[in-house]
């Protein structure tokens, strides 16, 4: 993984709560990997629903009707 000129100051903008993440601060990575798994990055969650881990498509579309 190439490492991300803009990583410090993404990091202070993520609410990512998963401890282990290698993709923290490399939003195009992350962005990657969660589209895979037909899923959305946790900075499109506001922190009360992130925790939560359910980053589904359908839970994003139920916090925004």
């Amino acid at each position: 993984m190439k490492e991300c000129v803009n990583k410090a100051s993404n990091l202070q903008r993520c609410n990512c709560t998963y401890e282990p993440c290698s993709r923290k601060g490399i939003c195009c990575e992350c962005i990657k990997y969660h589209k895979q798994l037909g899923e959305l990055p946790a900075c499109l969650f506001p922190d009360h629903v992130e925790r939560t881990f359910d980053r589904s498509i359908e839970k994003f579309i139920s916090i925004n009707k």
